[in-house]
């Protein structure tokens, strides 16, 4: 079976992506290829637009680990972001990543929210992937205001991140955030070297979330990384996941696919992480072999599609 075929049949039909299959991937790009890099807020530092997303080892074994971080670094993936909530992620990636971490950018996160909960979650991660420091450290998925309150109240996660980056242990400060409030809030709060939002042609259209914090982190000069931007809708009540390590029903058709992503990343944004499924990853390093920013007539298209689309997420 050709390569391309391999990808989209192991993308569209959910099949396992083996060894050898990543092994060869890529095999016949352009010799030409490479990802665009782009410089991330103030921090000045360049990252690949095509973010590796640390949940897609989860549950995998560590050599097919080691096979898939390799081969994202050869095509030239130099931002890895992962995150103790991922199952045994972090496990995986420390060997798999550590013959690359010098020339990489590695951000991870927490979901605690008091400086004690944090900094145990600090060092152990750190532990895990086998570092002295993070290239980005990120609250992670802050979903409310009384969630953000929290975090910079006396006592509050804040307090380990400004030690840690005082200490050496971190070199940026950032969010993820699954509401525009706490976003806005968590800006307001710090002068954050990034945020971790959904930027997805639906949301955006058909939820009037994202355009706010965007604007407010363009406007703050802050880096922008784009979750999400392959979603198309969320699962009903009922339906199962298509992939174990994505909560939200991703795109299917390939040329929307392509699209989706292009709508995202034509925007200021640094960088996008793809779904949560290697193959999705791999899909999306296969768009950048003639990656070119999307036109208007593909604008249009999304634009009628997200009429009909119940978005991931949606502005109250």
């Amino acid at each position: 079976m050709k390569r391309r075929n391999f990808i989209r049949n192991s993308t569209l039909g959910g099949l396992a992506l083996t060894i050898p299959g990543i092994r060869s991937f890529g095999n016949d790009f352009s010799a030409d290829y490479h990802i665009p890099k782009r410089v991330l807020g103030k921090t000045g530092d360049k990252l690949s637009v095509i973010g590796f997303g640390g949940i897609m080892l989860n549950d995998n074994p560590q050599d097919f680990a080691n096979e898939l971080v390799a081969k994202a670094y050869e095509l030239g993936v130099n931002y890895y972001d992962v995150a103790p909530t991922y199952g045994n992620a972090e496990e995986r990636m420390g060997p798999a990543l550590k013959p690359y971490r010098k020339n990489c950018f590695l951000a991870c996160k927490t979901t605690q929210r008091d400086a004690k909960g944090a900094q145990e979650e600090l060092e152990n991660s750190l532990k895990l992937l086998q570092t002295d420091h993070f290239d980005l450290y990120q609250l992670h998925a802050i979903t409310s205001v009384e969630e953000t309150e929290k975090v910079f109240a006396p006592g509050g996660a804040m307090e380990t991140f400004v030690k840690a980056k005082r200490d050496g242990k971190v070199r940026n400060l950032g969010f993820s955030a699954h509401s525009v409030e706490s976003a806005l809030m968590a800006m307001n709060s710090y002068d954050f070297d990034s945020v971790l939002f959904p930027i997805n042609f639906a949301c955006w259209h058909g939820g009037d979330f994202g355009p706010q914090v965007y604007a407010e982190a363009e406007k703050r000069g802050m880096g922008v990384l784009a979750l999400k931007s392959m979603a198309l809708t969320r699962l009903k009540d009922g339906e199962e996941k298509l992939y174990k390590n994505v909560w939200y029903r991703p795109i299917e058709d390939e040329e929307i696919m392509k699209m989706a992503l292009k709508y995202t990343l034509s925007k200021n944004i640094t960088a996008a992480i793809p779904p949560g499924k290697n193959t999705l990853f791999l899909k999306a390093l296969e768009f950048m072999n003639n990656y070119e920013p999307i036109s208007g007539a593909e604008t249009d298209k999304l634009l009628s599609l997200s009429k009909v689309t119940e978005p991931v997420f949606m502005h109250a």
